[in-house]
């Protein structure tokens, strides 16, 4: 019995111990986000409004505010590899077989670059996962590379934003840009 509460009494010392060097990180000011095509996917499986088979694509990404700032050109460089948002590398998963582009993919997990320039994107899909930014991105590595021409938008898009349309393109919009990346999925 006594010993039994002298392992108490020091795992509780321990427990306690251990939370009180546990601190909250502050909020991030990029938080994170994710889109997924079809549209609402896990929320539509939730309701039992879709089949039970995996969705065609997600993408999670960091979601920078402009602040008021200079983006492209200027907060985000042209001509260099950028991340697609902000903190760690942005991801596209595919979940099936696609055609992006018009250039095939296999399904897999990708992270996502873009080398931004005034007119175009050249958006790349890379193997090299689980990274900060784009620091240790590796071309050698590189799934896809494709130039896709931005638009100008009207309006200014205050929070960096990438989510699919109904056809299944990724749309990527922020400041006053928006760049669309045809998907096609495999039927499956």
């Amino acid at each position: 019995m006594l010993f039994r509460k002298l392992c108490f009494v020091v795992l509780s010392f321990c427990f306690t111990n251990a939370m009180a060097q546990l601190t909250p990180l502050e909020p991030d000011k990029s938080p994170m986000d994710m889109s997924y095509s079809p549209n609402n996917y896990p929320i539509k499986k939730f309701q039992d409004k879709t089949v039970v088979t995996p969705p065609n694509a997600r993408v999670i990404y960091s979601r920078p505010q402009k602040n008021g700032r200079a983006i492209f050109g200027d907060i985000v460089k042209y001509n260099d590899v950028w991340r697609l948002g902000a903190n760690e590398c942005s991801e596209l998963d595919l979940y099936k077989d696609a055609t992006i582009a018009g250039k095939k993919v296999p399904k897999g997990r990708y992270a996502i670059f873009c080398i931004p320039q005034e007119n175009k994107w050249t958006i790349i899909l890379n193997k090299g996962l689980d990274s900060w930014g784009a620091f240790s991105y590796n071309k050698a590595d590189d799934v896809l590379r494709t130039d896709i021409k931005l638009e100008k938008l009207d309006v200014n898009v205050e929070f960096f934003t990438m989510l699919f349309d109904t056809n299944g393109a990724l749309n990527i919009l922020w400041d006053d840009v928006r760049v669309l990346l045809p998907i096609k999925f495999a039927a499956k």
